[in-house]
């Protein structure tokens, strides 16, 4: 396993992360998805996002201060947008579509206006985990790893969730995110569900409110609501 260039010495998760999940990167499974990944990075494929990112949303979002799951697939395909955060694109780099949906529903229930920077970063260190379902991809192959394995990680990073935390609130957005339900004990956390901001979606995805009743939960929590203003 020391000799896999995606190792974690490499990848360095972060302290409570890697204390949480100790058993997942001890599992077989886990050494498949690097061998997955490393045939591909020796085969000349051009990977996103970069390997110091893959685990990005887990160093910007300690366990220890998590308060919200947002739910994703697996990463943007086109080059310089993957940045190991769901939804997220870097500073400088145009809003994909599902973005510029979120936002205007960040305008029409809290009034903030939308923003041209993609970059979500500020919401990750407020415990706000962006947490893909697939941590990686191949240039301009949309779900070119869903066979890696990596799902069976992120389900077990939801279910470890729920296991070792109360009151954490997950946004669910679409059917794919919605099927992780199962993974999640309602009777200690709280589940909000929505269309995908996704345009495929037509729309479905106004009106859920979601940011608003997030810090709703959060003040009820007796927690610091989340500045969702970028």
């Amino acid at each position: 396993m020391q000799d896999l260039n995606i190792s974690l010495e490499n990848i360095k998760i972060e302290e409570s992360w890697k204390l949480a999940l100790k058993d997942e990167f001890l599992k077989p499974y886990f050494l498949e998805i690097k061998c997955h990944y490393l045939n591909a990075k020796n085969a000349g494929k051009i990977l996103y996002p970069p390997a110091k990112l893959i685990f990005n949303a887990f160093n910007l979002t300690p366990f220890t201060s998590l308060k919200v799951v947002l739910l994703g697939q697996d990463p943007y395909h086109n080059p310089n947008q993957a940045m190991g955060l769901s939804f997220s694109v870097p500073k400088g780099i145009p809003l994909p579509p599902s973005l510029k949906n979120i936002y205007q529903e960040l305008y029409e229930d809290l009034g903030i206006p939308p923003s041209h920077n993609g970059d979500l970063t500020k919401w990750a260190k407020q415990g706000v985990l962006l947490l893909n379902s697939v941590l990686s991809v191949e240039q301009n192959k949309p779900a070119s790893h869903q066979n890696f394995g990596w799902q069976t990680f992120t389900d077990n990073v939801i279910s470890t969730i729920s296991l070792q935390k109360e009151g954490i609130i997950f946004l669910l957005w679409g059917n794919y995110a919605r099927a992780k339900k199962n993974l999640i004990d309602s009777k200690k956390h709280f589940i909000l569900e929505a269309a995908h901001p996704s345009p495929l979606a037509r729309g479905a995805f106004f009106g859920c409110r979601h940011f608003s009743k997030t810090n709703q939960i959060l003040e009820s929590l007796h927690k610091t609501p989340i500045d969702w203003q970028i």
